[in-house]
């Protein structure tokens, strides 16, 4: 989706395809070559990473000018600091935010939800929610009546990863719900077997909430296309120096 969707807005894309045992070293070492190139505005590294690499090091190593994917710490700490811009905001909290703006929903003095505490979702979007002066709780998996706490929300982020587990009793009246999890739940009507759902019961939400994203087709094209964002403000800023 990320290559299609660059060749559609003329970005040069290019992949550095390595096999599941490269060393660490060998890996930071591409990241390092990246870092090199002037022509180069972005640099992703598609996680999962292999269980036997670092994460962290290896994020840490991208070029916080190249950065598109927003994850390098300096990144984040800077989301979570007040007065402090990061370069970059991570594709999908960022998009997120556009949704709520584009649909026309003011964030601040709401109440949002965020369920979920990721790295790449949870922990950011609940960060970028409280930077646009929302009031923001996060649910997670040690979270005491998270129904009661998600039913006085305005606003809804899920991003837990668990299949349809905001039921639309859920949902306050009105609220704005933004269905960040891709689950694959079993199908057999369907060619492959099974068939992606959000965390969200989206037929349940749609009689109740007054904006649902549905999946797929909500958030992932909104992702995409804030890391093509990233990656040209990136390339702007090399220009404009």
């Amino acid at each position: 989706m990320k290559r299609k969707a660059c060749a559609e807005a003329g970005i040069k894309s290019f992949d550095v395809d390595l096999p599941e045992q490269v060393l660490e070293s060998e890996l930071i070492g591409k990241v390092h070559e990246l870092n090199a190139l002037p022509d180069v505005h972005g640099i992703l590294v598609q996680l999962p990473l292999p269980k036997h690499i670092n994460e962290e090091k290896v994020l840490s190593e991208i070029s916080l000018e190249k950065d598109v994917d927003g994850f390098h710490p300096l990144n984040i700490g800077k989301l979570a600091m007040k007065g402090r811009e990061p370069l970059f905001l991570p594709c999908t909290p960022k998009g997120c935010l556009e949704l709520l703006s584009r649909s026309g929903i003011s964030v601040r003095g709401k109440k949002a939800v965020v369920v979920g505490r990721s790295n790449i979702v949870g922990l950011p979007v609940s960060l970028l929610l409280l930077k646009a002066d929302a009031t923001v709780t996060v649910v997670h998996s040690h979270t005491q009546d998270p129904e009661s706490i998600i039913r006085d929300a305005d606003i809804v982020i899920a991003a837990a990863g668990q299949a349809m587990m905001i039921k639309g009793s859920w949902i306050k009246p009105g609220a704005a719900v933004i269905d960040v999890g891709t689950n694959a739940v079993n199908d057999p009507s369907r060619k492959s077997g099974y068939r992606l759902v959000g965390d969200v019961d989206f037929q349940e939400a749609c009689k109740v909430a007054g904006w649902v994203t549905p999946v797929p087709g909500g958030v992932g094209p909104m992702t995409v296309a804030m890391l093509l964002k990233n990656t040209l403000d990136g390339a702007k800023r090399v220009i404009e120096q």
